[in-house]
This record gives structure tokens, C-alpha cells and sequence, in this order.
């Protein structure tokens, strides 16, 4: 260290590093300290002076400029020093000082200067010490990706003079693991809990960095696809899907129903929802890291509607064969089937069956399907069920009229309606066709029904004589006049006398 002597001394003497050829001097621990901000600092010294001389003062002050005592200001005496300086010395050798709670103000060089009794001298020692003051800032990467390998360091302005042991924090907590150097903090093959806000500080000391953010960036984990409302789902409800995933930036959400695009962001809603909403839903999560889907499906309930009944064999039915009709209904949960001929119930079951069926099955049949939530019929279908002709039979009409001849009706069952052919008893070719058939003679007659599914001919009936009386009687009836009648009666009963 020079000395500074308040009285002039020989040039050679001012030139002396450490101490003076007389014994004079003052000598630093340390020329340089690097401080953190708020701590407290220690500067050690000893100083030296020729046997024979008595300490009158020290004190420690930041300024050298020569001249009068004033321009050397002790700093236990100025108010921004004196609360938190402190001599630690003596008036012998030692003058160390402590210095607490430091700022960036306090960045000085400093200097201890002592008095003596001979000739009141004066000592200073230069060069002083240097005091930089230092924070901490946490120097890391703004994103990385998780597996990454990452290293943080704990950065100062200046290198602390003290040995200092660094700690680290993540959102106010200490980590005490994957410590690399002192000063920095190694996370190999980075998570996503590794994100968060980290800070450092020295042990020992209260003093902690400003928190930097580490940023890490990944994948979509699994997507979660939550139903609203949550338990049974009717027709005509309004349904939210809400797709939740984890990831860093945030993913884009699309939604699919099978592989058809049908919306896009986290909610996916559907007012009025319907059986056709029915079906496996998939969303989506994609970030520049990767992609995930999930998927759900939703089971609307509904009342029954599309109620059919087919008919097998689908073609002409006829008397005889065995006919299945099946009931199909569109509902969720499967609806129960009731059958109905006209208002009638018959059955029950999706399937309705009628073996060797006959023309008394023809009608109109329909089917209820009902489940919790309604119920609905179908549309009637009917039998039409083909058989040959039955009860075939012959009589009189009912209605004569003036001037005809006794007519024939014949009457048959069958479907479809049956030809009718009419015949005289041992004559094999027809005598007419049609339903009705006029006998302008007296014998028997029958009448035989055909279709295509077979004939029948009825019983022969007789006209005589006597039927024409009946038919003379009848006419009477309405006061014709007696020579029309008799005359008519004459002229029909000649001329069945001829055709015999």
C-alpha cells in the first residue's frame, strides 16, 4: 500500500508499497471485494507506525483528496454510513471494518487513515480497497422441450470474494437435487413439472434473485371428453361435449363423428339432439409437439318412430300358407311390439305368425311399439288372401219386371271373384255366363264359379210351370191388367211347351 502523509515526507518514502522504510503503513486483506446486495461486508486491515508514537484517531473515509481534516470525512460520522458501519479494530494494529446491509451506493473505494500524537501526523492508506456491489439474475432459456437437457446459471455483476454456496428455488421452493457447478443448476431430460418460476440466492444471505420463468413445451397428453348434462341423455335435449388435454402451447381442438370434420374449440354443443346425433364422437388435440385423440359416444334415448310391418313371403298370399309379419321399429331402448287386427290385440313380439292361414285371417293388421319414453303404430297392412270358390249356390231373383223371364242368380265365395258359367242338367256345353242367367224354359239348371285357384258348382235348381204362375201372381200384385197378364202368361207358357 502508499501512504499519504499529511506533513510532506521525502519523495522516497511516498514510493514505498505496504509499509515505509519508517515502519509507517497501512495494509489491505483485500484490494478488491465483490459484495451481494444486502449483505454485510468485512474489510480487513492492519496498519503499522514507528515505536514511540501514540494513536490519537482512526476512522475510514472514501475520499483522498489532500488537504485539511474536513476533506476527509469520517464515515461513522455520516448518516449514511454511521447506523451500519462498524470499527472492528483497535488503536494498535487492527482496523478492520463491517459494513451491513450494502447497496449499489455503497460501490466506492475506501481508505483508513489514522492520526498520531508526534506532530499530530496523518496516515493514509492508498490504494484503498474497491467495493463493487452485485445482484443475482437467473440467466436460463425461454422455452425448451421436455427430455431436453437444460443448465440454469446463477449470474453476478463481479466475482464474490467470499466462498459463496449457491441455492436454488422453484416457485419459493428449495431444491436440494441436480446440482451441477455452484452456480448453476442442471435438469437432464426436462419434465413438464420442471416448469415454473425459479429463482437463486446465497446461503447465508436473505438477499434472493428476480424469478425467471422456464418454459417447457410438450406434447398433448390423453384428451378427456366430459358429457353435460352427465346422465341420461333424451331427444330434444341440448348435450355439451368439453374435450380437456394437457399441453404446452396450448393444443387446437377439432371434433369428429367418424371421420367427418363437425367443429372445432374445446366445447363442442348440440341443441335439440336427435337419434341421428347418435355415434361415436373423437376429439382432437394437436400442438407443434404431437397429437392426441379421445373418444366417447353418445346414446340418445328417443320413442319409437319408423314403425313398419313387412309382410313374408312378400307376394300373393293364398289360403293355406304359413305368413310371418315383422314389426321394425327405430327407438332407444328397444321398444316392446303389441299386433292389433282392426282394434283388436293378437299378439305381442317383433314377430307375428300365422300358419296355414285361411280367408278368415284377412283384414287389417298394424303394430304398436312403445318404450319409457312414447309409443307409436304403423301404417295397417292387409291380407288379401287368394282361395278358389266355395259355397256356390243358385236361386231366384228377388226382382221381376214386367215382360222377363224367370232369372237365375248364381252367389260364390272366392278371391279372386270367380267366372261364372251357366249349365242345363245332361247338357255338357254352357247355357250362359254371368252372375245372373234368364231361364226362358222350364228344367234344371246349375251354375259352376271358377278362378285360378280352382271351380265348384252349385246345386241344380228347377224351373217349371208353376214358377211362371208364381211370376203371373207376382205381376197381378201391382193391378196390371188382367188381358196383358194373361196374354203374357199365354205366350211364355207356349213357348216353353216348344222347347220341350
Amino acid at each position: 500500500m502508499s501512504l499519504i502523509m499529511a506533513s510532506p515526507l521525502p519523495l522516497f518514502l511516498l514510493m514505498i508499497q505496504g509499509v515505509s522504510s519508517a515502519d509507517w503503513g497501512v495494509s489491505y486483506s483485500h484490494s478488491h471485494i465483490c459484495a451481494l446486495k444486502g449483505s454485510t461486508v468485512t474489510i480487513s486491515c492492519t496498519f503499522t507506525y514507528p515505536t514511540g508514537h501514540q494513536i490519537k484517531k482512526v476512522y475510514w473515509t472514501k475520499t483522498t483528496i489532500k488537504g485539511k481534516d474536513e476533506d476527509f470525512p469520517d464515515l461513522s460520522e455520516d448518516p449514511e454510513y454511521s447506523q451500519r458501519l462498524q470499527y472492528l479494530g483497535d488503536k494498535q494494529q487492527n482496523c478492520n471494518i463491517r459494513l451491513s446491509h450494502v447497496t449499489q451506493k455503497d460501490e466506492h473505494e475506501y481508505y483508513f487513515r489514522f492520526t498520531t500524537d508526534i506532530q499530530d501526523k496523518k496516515w493514509t492508506g492508498q490504494p484503498g480497497v474497491t467495493l463493487a456491489v452485485t445482484d443475482l439474475q437467473v440467466e436460463c432459456p425461454e422455452r425448451v422441450t421436455e427430455g431436453d437437457s437444460v443448465r440454469l446459471t446463477c449470474k453476478s455483476s463481479c466475482t464474490l470474494t467470499d466462498r459463496a454456496t449457491f441455492i436454488w428455488y422453484r416457485n419459493s421452493q428449495p431444491l436440494t437435487e441436480r446440482r451441477d457447478t455452484n452456480n448453476q443448476l442442471l435438469l437432464q431430460s426436462v419434465r413438464r413439472e420442471d416448469a415454473g418460476r425459479y429463482n437463486c440466492a446465497l446461503h447465508g444471505h436473505t438477499y434472493i434473485s428476480p424469478s425467471v420463468y422456464l418454459d417447457v413445451m410438450y406434447p398433448p397428453g390423453n384428451p378427456v371428453i366430459s358429457i353435460s348434462p352427465s346422465g341420461e341423455i333424451v331427444e330434444g335435449d341440448s348435450v355439451t361435449l368439453n374435450c380437456s388435454s394437457d399441453s404446452n402451447p396450448p393444443a387446437e381442438i377439432s371434433w369428429f363423428k367418424g371421420g367427418t370434420s363437425v367443429g372445432s374449440g374445446r366445447i363442442y354443443s348440440i341443441s335439440k339432439i336427435s337419434s341421428d346425433h347418435n355415434g361415436e364422437y373423437k376429439c382432437k388435440s394437436i400442438n407443434e409437439n404431437g397429437e392426441k385423440y379421445a373418444a366417447v359416444t353418445l346414446n340418445v334415448m328417443y320413442p319409437p318412430h319408423s314403425v313398419v310391418v313387412s309382410i313374408s313371403p312378400s307376394g300373393e298370399i293364398v289360403e293355406g300358407d304359413s305368413v310371418t309379419l315383422i314389426c321394425s321399429s327405430d327407438s332407444n331402448p328397444p321398444a316392446e311390439i303389441s299386433w292389433f287386427k282392426g282394434g283388436t290385440f293378437v299378439g305381442s313380439g317383433r314377430i307375428y305368425s300365422i300358419s296355414n292361414i285361411s280367408s278368415d285371417h284377412s283384414g287389417k293388421y298394424k303394430c304398436k311399439s312403445i318404450n319409457e319414453h312414447g309409443g307409436k303404430y304403423s301404417d295397417a297392412v292387409t291380407f288379401s288372401i287368394m282361395y278358389p270358390p266355395r259355397n256356390v249356390s243358385v236361386s231366384f231373383s228377388a226382382e221381376i219386371v214386367e215382360g222377363d223371364s224367370m232369372t237365375l242368380v248364381c252367389s260364390s265365395d272366392s278371391n279372386p271373384p270367380a267366372e261364372i258359367s251357366w249349365f242345363k242338367e245332361n247338357q255338357s256345353s254352357a247355357v250362359g255366363s254371368g252372375q245372373s242367367f234368364s231361364a226362358l224354359q222350364s228344367g234344371r239348371f246349375f251354375c259352376e264359379a271358377q278362378n285360378t285357384y280352382g271351380s265348384m258348382k252349385s246345386a241344380a235348381q228347377s224351373v217349371t210351370g208353376a214358377d211362371f204362375i208364381n211370376t203371373l201372381v207376382y205381376l197381378h200384385s201391382f193391378h196390371q191388367s188382367r188381358e196383358l197378364i194373361m196374354m203374357s202368361f199365354l205366350f211364355q207358357f207356349i213357348m216353353m211347351v216348344i222347347a220341350v
